[in-house]
C-alpha cells in the first residue's frame, strides 16, 4: 500500500469512528428534541431538513436524481419503513431513557437483520451463526431485564423501542437493494422526500405551528445535528466508507454506536448507564462477532 493510500484509509478510518459517535449521540439529540412536542411533529422536522440537506450533498457530489421504476416499490416500502421506525424513535425517547434505548435498538438491530436475512433467504444459519443468534438474545434478555415482571418490559418506552429495532430489520432488507435501482444517496433522499409528504398529510398541521412557535436555539441546534450531521452527512460517510473500505470493514464500527449512545445521555443528560445495559451491550457486541465470523 502506498503512502498516500495509507494516508487516505486512515482518513476514512478516522471519519468513521467520528460518524458512529454522531449516530450513538442522536439519541441524546432525539431526546431533547422531543420535548417540544409530540413525535408525529418532530418526526416531520427532521424528515424536512433531512431531505434538504441531502438534496444539498448530491447537488455537491454531483450524484445522479433518477431511480429506475423497478425500484419504485423498494423506494415506497422504505419510506414507509423509516417513516414508522423514527416516529417509534421519537415516541419511545419521550417516554424513556435516550441511552438505554440507544443501546437497545443499536445492539440488537444488527442481530435480528439477520435472523430476519436468514429467513428471507431460506438459508440456514453455520455454527458461528448459531452461537452468535444465541448470544444475541441471551444480550436482549439482559438490555430488557426479562427477570423482572414481563410487564415491566412494555414499560419506559421499551415497547417502542422493540418496535423499532423490528421495523428497522425489515427496513435493511429494501435499502440493501437500492445501489440495484440508481445512487444509494439519491435512493436515501428521494425517501426522506416521501417521507416528509406522508407525514405532513397525517400531521396536525396548528400543532405542527405550535410546535415551531415554542422552539428555541437549543432545538434547532439538535434538529440540524440530528437530520443534517448524523442523517445526512455521517450516513453518507458511511456509504462513502464502505465503498472505499468493504462492507465488512466499515461495519464493524457500528459496534462503537452502543457505547457512544450510552456515553451521550450519561454526559448530557445526566443518564448513568446501568449494569444491565453495559453487559447486554457488550454481549450484543460478541454476538455480531461471531455472526460475521468466517
Amino acid at each position: 500500500m502506498s503512502i498516500k493510500n495509507h494516508k487516505n484509509e486512515n482518513l476514512f478510518l478516522v471519519g468513521l469512528v467520528i460518524s458512529m459517535f454522531c449516530w450513538g449521540v442522536s439519541w441524546t439529540s432525539g431526546k431533547i428534541m422531543v420535548s417540544y412536542g409530540n413525535a408525529l411533529n418532530i418526526t416531520l422536522y427532521r424528515f424536512f431538513v433531512t431531505f434538504i440537506s441531502l438534496f444539498i450533498i448530491v447537488g455537491f457530489t454531483g450524484e445522479k436524481l433518477r431511480i429506475l421504476k423497478k425500484g419504485l416499490p423498494d423506494l415506497i416500502c422504505a419510506a414507509l419503513l423509516i417513516a414508522l421506525y423514527t416516529y417509534l424513535f421519537f415516541k419511545g425517547l419521550s417516554l424513556g431513557k435516550a441511552g438505554a434505548g440507544g443501546v437497545l435498538v443499536t445492539t440488537l438491530n444488527p442481530i435480528i437483520s439477520y435472523g430476519i436475512m436468514l429467513v428471507y433467504a431460506k438459508r440456514k444459519p453455520g455454527k458461528y451463526e448459531v452461537i452468535g443468534l444465541a448470544i444475541g438474545l441471551v444480550a436482549g434478555a439482559f438490555l430488557l431485564q426479562v427477570w423482572n415482571n414481563w410487564h415491566k418490559i412494555w414499560n419506559a418506552g421499551n415497547s417502542y423501542f422493540v418496535m423499532a429495532t423490528f421495523t428497522w430489520a425489515f427496513l435493511s432488507l429494501f435499502t440493501a437493494r437500492s445501489g440495484r435501482y440508481g445512487s444509494p444517496i439519491a435512493f436515501s433522499l428521494w425517501m426522506y422526500g416521501i417521507c416528509t409528504v406522508i407525514i405532513a398529510l397525517i400531521s396536525d398541521y396548528q400543532e405542527s405551528i405550535e410546535v415551531f412557535n415554542r422552539i428555541d436555539l437549543v432545538f434547532w441546534i439538535n434538529l440540524f445535528f440530528s437530520a443534517t450531521i448524523t442523517t445526512a452527512l455521517a450516513t453518507t460517510f458511511f456509504f462513502v466508507a464502505t465503498s472505499r473500505l468493504g462492507a465488512g470493514k466499515a461495519s464493524t464500527f457500528i459496534f462503537l454506536v452502543p457505547f457512544s449512545a450510552a456515553l451521550g445521555s450519561w454526559i448530557f443528560l445526566k443518564e448513568v448507564p446501568e449494569i444491565h445495559t453495559i453487559i447486554g451491550g457488550l454481549l450484543g457486541i460478541f454476538a455480531v462477532y461471531m455472526i460475521n465470523r468466517k
